[in-house]
């Protein structure tokens, strides 16, 4: 059961992703290629691979990258404590991340996302190898059994074995009467917010909110009061 884990061992985390290049016309010859044959079957006849590019790359991980990684976890006094690793250079994101797995309290965390396992756990595991980096051991899942990986997924928690269903965080937000984190903006919009309007801080902002909305997402789940934000 759920309510038997002890909150201040996990990390709520969430990922703001966006496509490597700002315009189709900027990417190699080499790459324009295996973007097609990576989506053909995903694209319907009307769509073509430069409309697909600006509109998907950004939730491939092989033709993405990661511009934000927000975190939260429950102090002592009941408040959740977000921290944010944002950057226009990936690479100084994930090393920065990476180094919070040092610490003695997070050695043995507990990972929490909403729709985690198929997107951001992998996504950021493959970026930290695309960058030639270790991923951190709480991502490592080679030949662990599935009770032994630290990954908890609210989407997952909600299907109570419903493979088939999909629900937003933005809904389970809705339905367990916390507040949107979308009152800003939503993730349609945060490739044209970082590539065309260069607000990356609006970014970080709309992460930290969903990060404080899981975390009040998996309490709800617990029958419990939701957390506030720790402002130190």
């Amino acid at each position: 059961m759920i309510q038997h884990i002890p909150i201040e061992k996990i990390l709520f985390l969430d990922i703001e992703t966006v496509p490597n290049a700002s315009a189709w016309d900027d990417l190699p010859e080499s790459e324009k290629k295996l973007w097609d044959k990576k989506t053909f079957h995903q694209r319907k006849n009307e769509i073509t691979a430069e409309d697909f590019y600006m509109e998907r790359a950004g939730v491939m991980a092989e033709f993405g990258k990661i511009i934000c990684i927000s975190v939260g976890m429950v102090e002592k006094n009941g408040k959740l404590l977000i921290r944010s690793f944002a950057s226009d250079v990936e690479k100084n994101i994930l090393e920065e991340f990476g180094e919070i797995f040092n610490r003695p309290k997070l050695r043995d965390v507990i990972l929490c996302a909403h729709n985690g396992k198929e997107f951001d756990f992998p996504w950021i595991a493959r970026r930290f190898l695309i960058n030639g980096m270790e991923p951190p051991k709480p991502f490592q899942m080679f030949g662990k059994k599935p009770w032994e990986i630290p990954h908890l997924d609210t989407m997952e928690l909600w299907k109570f074995g419903d493979y088939k269903s999909y629900v937003s965080l933005e809904l389970l937000a809705n339905v367990f009467g916390i507040p949107t984190p979308k009152d800003d903006i939503d993730g349609s919009m945060v490739s044209s917010i970082y590539h065309i309007e260069k607000d990356l801080f609006r970014i970080v902002q709309y992460c930290e909110k969903d990060v404080l909305t899981l975390a009040n997402v998996f309490r709800r789940m617990r029958q419990e009061d939701l957390l506030i934000r720790s402002e130190t």
